[in-house]
């Protein structure tokens, strides 16, 4: 019946638009957002799948703060000279060479910034010196001490120079509060504050609905964000009743794509606990069944739908769950993804963790990586931070073959090899990363008490302690992976 609905939803959309599916257009990240009060441990978490076409590369980076000169500015991608502040804050750059929107960030304040494309049905975008697009997340990564201010840092922004691409939302969070910015071609944007008892999920389109502006504790944004859809006909009061970001400025196509709803739909069901109708209209945000531990959002990232009529893998009796028609939560086009820990009771430096599993999330342990990391591990970057900076949009055809010793392309490679033999090999793997899941979340207990009080008197060799537990596991990771043929 679900299926059902869903294809005649589709066939119902004005032929004008074109159907087009999500699947195979790397537009299929998916992100989760709790408030601190709906987590067990009373800690803010954003999770995040990235998800991006062809075969890329993923660097891992640590910036340093910087101080500028007076009168510095910056060049963006678009040619725009942005002016510099005087100082940028150090983060850790999650880095894809040639990609235009796919880097995350953590910087020193424990802001994490991460994105998922939202086609919008802007098609004459105002922009001032080409707008602004990559540059984007990085400027609130630099400038932004909280996640309220990395919004007000990007909106600003966006005012002044437009958004450069058709749509997308940023998530931001810090260990008080997270926010979803929706941003549209040109120079129209809004901010929902995430409530603290409650969870958001994305897939790839617009989730803000109700909009109040004036409301400033919950909602920003652009001042003519009703009026200017009002004048483009995409709104109109007296038909359409209150007014509605998402069906306003969003594209119809990517509201109604199997590629968005089934999994949101599935996200919601495995948050809540409850059923929810294929064709309701989700709610911006909902109160988890009960409250969530870091490992609940781990499992939806590594969801294919198991157990619904959605798994056309059957169990994989029909080969691996990535490639089967409707994109799954983990997708083939998965790059990484990570579940960012973001606690009130301890030093920033220990308090954001953040989960990380490269490629696919289904088959990798998630290990953590501390804010307070100072460097990272050897083999996770290609270059340094200044040349892969310059080099961005320099990126050589085929990255695998360009850095052959990288750790991601062992990852990769990985990867691929169990998609071959996925439903003999994941018992295995499923147990191995279960087992090394487990003992690392019992580990790091012992370890964040010893780092807690070597903080008091030494911070950089508590940093030190808990970097040694990363890269403990990050080299039985790797040595598992090559003992699967």
């Amino acid at each position: 019946m679900k299926r059902l609905f869903l294809f005649v939803f589709l066939l119902s959309l004005p032929a004008a638009y074109g159907y087009v599916q999500a699947q195979g257009n790397g537009w299929n990240c998916f992100t989760i957002v709790a408030g601190k009060d709906a987590t067990a441990n009373g800690s803010v978490i954003l999770a995040h799948n990235e998800d991006d076409h062809g075969k890329n590369l993923v660097n891992w980076f640590r910036v340093p703060r910087q101080q500028h000169e007076p009168g510095e500015t910056i060049t963006i991608a678009t040619g725009a000279e942005v002016p510099q502040v005087s100082t940028t804050y150090a983060y850790v750059w999650l880095q894809m060479p040639g990609m235009k929107f796919a880097d995350s960030y953590m910087n020193e304040h424990g802001v994490i910034i991460a994105s998922n494309a939202c086609a919008s049905r802007e098609d004459d975008p105002e922009l001032t010196d080409g707008g602004i697009g990559y540059w984007l997340r990085r400027l609130m990564a630099e400038r932004a001490s909280t996640a309220q201010e990395a919004v007000e840092v990007a909106g600003e922004l966006i005012e002044k120079y437009g958004y450069a691409s058709s749509g997308r939302t940023y998530s931001v969070a810090d260990n008080n509060e997270a926010w979803v910015m929706s941003v549209v071609n040109g120079k129209h944007w809004v901010a929902q504050r995430v409530p603290d008892d409650e969870v958001m999920l994305i897939p790839n389109y617009y989730t803000i609905k109700a909009v109040n502006l004036s409301n400033e504790e919950v909602f920003m944004g652009s001042d003519n964000l009703i009026g200017y859809a009002q004048k483009r006909g995409w709104y109109q009061p007296e038909k359409d009743g209150a007014f509605n970001f998402r069906k306003a400025y969003g594209h119809p196509r990517t509201l109604a794509s199997d590629g968005n709803i089934p999994r949101k739909w599935r996200g919601l069901e495995l948050i809540t606990g409850r059923d929810y109708e294929m064709e309701a209209s989700f709610p911006f945000s909902v109160k988890p069944g009960e409250k969530l531990d870091v490992r609940d959002f781990m499992q939806v990232l590594s969801d294919h739908y198991e157990g619904t009529e959605w798994d056309e893998s059957q169990d994989y009796r029909n080969g691996e769950p990535h490639h089967h028609g409707v994109n799954s939560l983990c997708a083939p086009h998965n790059q990484y993804g990570f579940v960012t820990e973001l606690r009130q009771d301890m030093p920033v430096e220990i308090g954001t963790v953040m989960w990380l599993a490269p490629r696919r999330p289904c088959i990798q342990p998630y290990v953590p990586w501390y804010l307070g990391m100072q460097e990272m591990p050897e083999g996770f970057a290609r270059t340094n931070y200044q040349t892969a900076l310059e080099n961005h949009f320099k990126a050589p055809e085929n990255m695998y073959e360009a850095a052959p010793d990288h750790a991601f392309v062992q990852y990769a490679r990985f990867a691929n090899r169990v998609d071959e033999q996925y439903g003999e090999l994941i018992g295995e793997i499923s147990s191995f990363k279960q087992n090394t899941q487990k003992q690392m979340f019992e580990e790091r207990k012992e370890r964040e008490t010893q780092a807690m009080e070597l903080y008091k008197k030494d911070k950089q060799a508590a940093q030190n302690l808990l970097s040694e537990f990363t890269l403990k596991y990050l080299e039985k990771t790797r040595e598992f992976m090559e003992s699967i043929k």
